[in-house]
């Protein structure tokens, strides 16, 4: 990938569709457009202000040297750095073929643009300083979401809710090594300071909100990344029928036939506030069948790894020693594991221990589903989380470098706190900063060394 080449690339979805956009970005754009892209006015694109839109004929250049026009539209110039990517940008809308499409590309292309790599265009945002790493991953999110909550979500990292507040810390963390570093660096010049205890209660303080932004993951990751969740019960249990329900559709085959359900069925689905990335399991049982077998295998594989298991009990008819030893299995468990007697419209003939705190559901009248997802909706969203607002953790990378930088802010909290010399603190400190400049790209050692230097009057 050569960022410093002028790309191009289609940038609405394939197929046919009322128009298409091609994108153009880098030093060239101006020029290339200028070659494929001639305005109706008779000005030239790059002779126009920044965030003009135009329209003209689209031309491509014949192996003779004429240029022949392929279609109209509408040409809008973007200029550095106030772009998508912070680079001179054109964008072409021309009509939505599948072939023309691929023809206006194709002219660009000629004229002397790169096809863009996939994500290029947002790589080069994040270079220019357009958007942060976890802004680009709220972006990612924003293209493959299925729910709303993953849209508001989205929305909020986009706005930049989290870089802000790690901007926050990173700022305060800043501020307090460089402090240190200055009094150890150059005493001489005794440039006034924190006390022992002022630094010791601005790294506690620093600890503390990180700690709190670490425990946004747990209902950003059930938003964001979805909850690996297992339906499972003996043969006949209702699973196949409650996985219908809470997907909407007929997804899954449900008969009367033990056994029916004999591979792994798996969609996912918003249901509590939560996404369910919601797995359909063969009936636990044991089979002289080899390939009911393999299911249920694959099924217990499933159960042993899934972030939430919903176990079915049929209690229209009596507890089997399939269910008995189901129970047995459940308490073993270490995730959160939800209980349901199913089939609540027929007459019960059964119910389970009362250890077990179990949900009465019919997937017929409905009964239950919402009981079932204000459970799930308690277990893994956080109610004081405002997620179109607030500062959350949504991803497995943005968890891991917040971990590092609270254990590392732990460790100089430490060394304080056993009267070891502040600098032996300040290194941890500079790793928590590195691991949050992590989240969306900074440089430590500059900032630092700047931050140093301001304390120094203008004339020294």
């Amino acid at each position: 990938m050569n960022l410093n080449d002028t790309i191009a690339a289609i940038s609405t979805p394939p197929g046919k569709g009322g128009v298409a956009l091609i994108r153009i970005s880098g030093d060239e754009a101006l020029s290339i457009a200028d070659r494929t892209f001639r305005p109706r006015s008779g000005k030239r694109l790059s002779d126009l202000a920044a965030r003009t839109a135009i329209y003209g004929d689209i031309l491509t250049k014949e192996p003779d040297g004429s240029l022949v026009r392929i279609d109209d539209g509408i040409a809008t110039v973007f200029r550095a750095p106030a772009s998508y990517t912070g680079e001179d940008t054109v964008e072409i809308c021309c009509h939505g073929g599948a072939l023309i499409t691929r023809e206006v590309l194709s002219a660009v292309l000629a004229a002397g643009a790169r096809q863009a790599d996939a994500g290029e265009f947002t790589r080069r945002a994040h270079i220019s300083g357009r958007l942060g790493l976890s802004a680009a991953e709220a972006l990612a999110t924003l293209l493959d979401a299925k729910t709303h909550e993953q849209l508001k979500l989205s929305r909020s990292g986009l706005d930049g809710a989290l870089s802000r507040k790690t901007s926050e810390l990173y700022s305060e963390l800043r501020r307090l090594v460089s402090d240190v570093y200055a009094r150890v660096d150059f005493p001489e010049e005794d440039l006034a300071g924190l006390s022992r205890d002022e630094l010791t209660e601005g790294v506690r303080q620093v600890e503390a909100e990180l700690r709190h932004l670490m425990s946004t993951y747990r209902t950003g990751h059930a938003i964001s990344e979805g909850i690996s969740t297992v339906l499972c019960g003996a043969t006949n249990s209702g699973k196949s029928s409650l996985y219908n329900a809470l997907l909407g559709k007929d997804a899954a085959i449900v008969t009367d036939i033990a056994g029916t359900t004999r591979d792994i069925l798996e969609d996912t689905v918003s249901f509590g506030g939560v996404t369910l990335r919601l797995c359909d399991t063969a009936g636990l049982r044991e089979s002289e069948d080899t390939v009911e077998r393999i299911g249920i295998e694959r099924a217990r594989e499933k159960v042993e790894s899934a972030e939430l298991v919903i176990a079915l009990f049929d209690t229209s008819r009596e507890l089997t020693e399939q269910d008995t030893a189901l129970l047995g299995y459940l308490d073993g468990l270490i995730s959160p594991v939800i209980i349901l007697e199913t089939k609540s419209d027929l007459p019960a003939r059964a119910s389970l221990p009362g250890k077990y705190s179990a949900i009465r559901v019919s997937t017929k009248t409905g009964e239950g589903l919402e009981a079932l997802a204000a459970r799930i909706n308690s277990l893994f969203i956080d109610g004081n989380i405002n997620i179109s607002t607030d500062a959350v953790a949504a991803t497995a990378r943005q968890y891991a470098a917040l971990s590092r930088a609270a254990d590392a802010v732990s460790g100089a909290l430490a060394a304080l706190d056993a009267g070891l010399p502040e600098d032996i603190a300040g290194s941890d400190i500079e790793l928590a900063m590195s691991a949050l400049a992590e989240i969306d790209g900074r440089e430590v050692t500059a900032d630092i060394v700047s931050e140093i230097f301001s304390r120094f009057c203008v004339g020294k």
